[in-house]
């Protein structure tokens, strides 16, 4: 599936297909140029456009500024990290709990239960539709037992990091967190789908999907600051780069929030040599790509259409979670 998705998504400087050369498909009568396409995507890229075309509504701005400050924060991740809102006092004790494999589910619903915002935010959540619980559950006790460990360890850290990405205060910045939030989300759940076949810390996968976006919340904050309503460059140019260094922002965030370093470095080093690289890489392709198609773009949805079959099950999975969260 790795080879295939590589294939499939292969990066180039455009996210819009190339133009199909004359000899695709050899001497085949009827050859199909979509396969041609396909391989062209650079899906990074798409889902830029996707995200920020838009909010294009003026002449773009000269995109110098914004690059250098988005430079300048990735050598500074504390500074980059307060564009974004504050993490709970809670969350760094219970991110360090969350990382040892034999802290129970009681220790960790007593460090949950210091912080009523976030016990009101895991009793909603697990009463959702994702979870469908029999009977409704009225308190932490019922959510752990719900869930066990591990879905417990994964659920607080959904909970605990959506505010930091989905709320944002900026007009330009509000409007673009949900759908990032939206591909986070499907992005650590495929993520944490790929990890037992890779041989990865499916926390440690799961985790890293979640954050993987916050440098591009960053990155809006920044253009909200520095240019004019409607002035957002969009330029593959300037895509292609402010893709790049909103992940390097990202990985140095999940360093400063003292994450576990394979997770800034899997952000870091998308689609290196490793396992936890690796997967990311797929995880994000497959979450972005289900956003694409299910915007109805033919070229995604063909590309849905042509996944091979262990690629296609994680797709569903996602899509399945997707439609349980909207029922």
């Amino acid at each position: 599936m790795k080879r295939w998705l590589a294939r499939l998504f292969g990066t180039r400087e455009a996210g819009l297909p190339s133009a199909v050369s004359s000899d695709v498909g050899g001497d085949r009568p009827g050859a199909c140029a979509d396969e041609a396409t396909l391989a062209d995507l650079d899906l990074d890229l798409a889902f830029f456009h996707w995200l920020a075309g838009p909010h294009v509504t003026g002449r773009p701005a000269p995109d110098g500024p914004v690059l250098d400050e988005l430079a300048r924060l990735a050598r500074d991740p504390h500074d980059a990290a307060a564009l974004v809102p504050r993490v709970p006092a809670v969350i760094p004790q219970l991110l360090r709990s969350l990382r040892v494999d034999d802290t129970g589910a009681g220790a960790l619903a007593r460090q949950v239960a210091q912080d009523p915002v976030l016990v009101a935010e895991v009793i909603r959540e697990v009463n959702s539709p994702c979870f469908q619980p029999a009977s409704p559950i009225r308190n932490l006790e019922g959510a752990v037992l719900l869930l066990g460990q591990n879905g417990l360890r994964m659920l607080l850290a959904r909970v605990a990091f959506r505010p930091i990405i989905s709320q944002q205060a900026g007009p330009l910045a509000r409007l673009v967190a949900p759908p990032l939030w939206r591909q986070s989300e499907l992005c650590a759940q495929a993520a944490g789908l790929l990890a037992p076949r890779s041989k990865a810390d499916p926390f440690e996968a799961y985790l890293a999907g979640l954050l993987h976006n916050i440098g591009l919340v960053v990155a809006f904050r920044v253009i909200e600051q520095l240019l004019a309503p409607g002035a957002l460059p969009d330029g593959d140019a300037f895509g292609t780069r402010m893709v790049a260094a909103a992940r390097l922002i990202s990985a140095r965030i999940a360093d400063a929030w003292e994450l576990p370093p394979a997770i800034g470095h899997a952000i870091a080093h998308l689609g290196d040599a490793g396992a936890l690289p690796t997967l990311l890489r797929d995880a994000d392709r497959l979450a972005k790509l289900q956003m694409l198609a299910g915007s109805g773009q033919p070229l995604f949805v063909r590309a849905v259409l042509a996944l091979p079959p262990e690629a296609r099950q994680i797709y569903d999975r996602l899509l399945e979670q997707s439609d349980r969260q909207d029922a």
